[in-house]
């Protein structure tokens, strides 16, 4: 392999771990990809990876070396793209991390007209409620709720989502409606075990001297939005979960807000990327689709 191959060998295991499933992906034999690995190593005088038996895992050398690898990779496609006048050509694979249910309750409807609308696209849509290493994942993009914290990134905010307080009717016949923040301090509480700490996240208010955070003690905790609904929908409690998803059961009368004039500020909702100089045709076209919510 040339020096071009090599990086791209390189940068395919890093993202998958494993010099077998990379060589499947660029069509080489396992032995070969890894000889290029190995000679690229030699090149540069300094190791990538930890190898076992099982996993390869990148060296802080490799882990710098991947960085900017990626960047040279995708100025290489781009220029590639304009040399086959295929610019403007909606195609290939959009990886998309995002969260769970905003996953499927708002981004799905909208990916599956971006697919309607451009047939050469593909789409590897990872959903989860924590946060995706862009570059070591190979990802075009992610959606993030909440204020950013890595400022490498390049983030542009599309949406906003509140938390909003919720309970069954039947819950709230048989227990009562709170009229106070302090009256909840006699209900059942439903929480959500955060995957990233394995602690409760707090149910937040807006109070008199700003934004209040108060842990309840809770009966039931889910560390899925679905199931926290589907828990107060039962008549377990009180829970407190976005707003846009829980939009049907509030339409329908399954469940009732509580506490509307103490719902906390708005979250932003972004989209984020490594680079803006560096956006395929495809990742545009997402903008432009996420701009409808935009003007929301």
């Amino acid at each position: 392999m040339n020096g071009l191959q090599q990086l791209m060998a390189f940068s395919r295991t890093a993202r998958l771990g494993s010099f077998a499933a990379a060589a499947r992906e660029l069509g080489y034999a396992p032995s070969t990809l890894a000889k290029s690995v190995a000679r690229l190593e030699q090149a540069l005088g300094v190791k990538l990876f930890h190898r076992t038996t099982r996993q390869v895992s990148l060296t802080p050398d490799g882990e710098h070396l991947f960085r900017r690898c990626e960047r040279v990779l995708a100025e290489v496609d781009e220029l590639q793209a304009e040399a086959a006048g295929s610019r403007g050509t909606v195609s290939g694979t959009l990886r998309l991390d995002a969260p769970l249910t905003y996953g499927r309750r708002v981004l799905m409807p909208l990916l599956a007209r971006l697919l309607q609308a451009h047939p050469a696209l593909e789409l590897d849509l990872r959903l989860r409620d924590s946060f995706a290493d862009l570059a070591r994942e190979g990802l075009d993009a992610a959606i993030r709720v909440g204020e950013l914290r890595d400022s490498s990134l390049v983030a542009w905010r599309f949406d906003w989502q509140h938390q909003v307080l919720v309970a069954s009717p039947g819950y709230l016949a048989a227990r009562g409606k709170p009229s106070h923040i302090d009256d909840l301090r006699g209900h059942t509480a439903i929480v959500f075990r955060q995957p990233s700490t394995g602690r409760a996240r707090p149910w937040q208010f807006a109070g008199p001297q700003g934004l209040l955070e108060w842990s309840p003690q809770a009966r039931v905790q889910v560390n899925d939005g679905e199931g926290m609904l589907a828990a107060a929908a039962a008549g377990l409690g009180i829970t407190q979960v976005p707003d846009n998803m829980v939009t049907g059961e509030l339409q329908g009368g399954a469940l009732v807000e509580l506490l509307p004039e103490s719902r906390p500020p708005a979250m932003p909702i972004s989209v984020v990327m490594s680079s803006a100089r560096l956006q395929p045709p495809r990742v545009r076209a997402l903008i432009a689709l996420l701009e409808t919510l935009r003007s929301r």
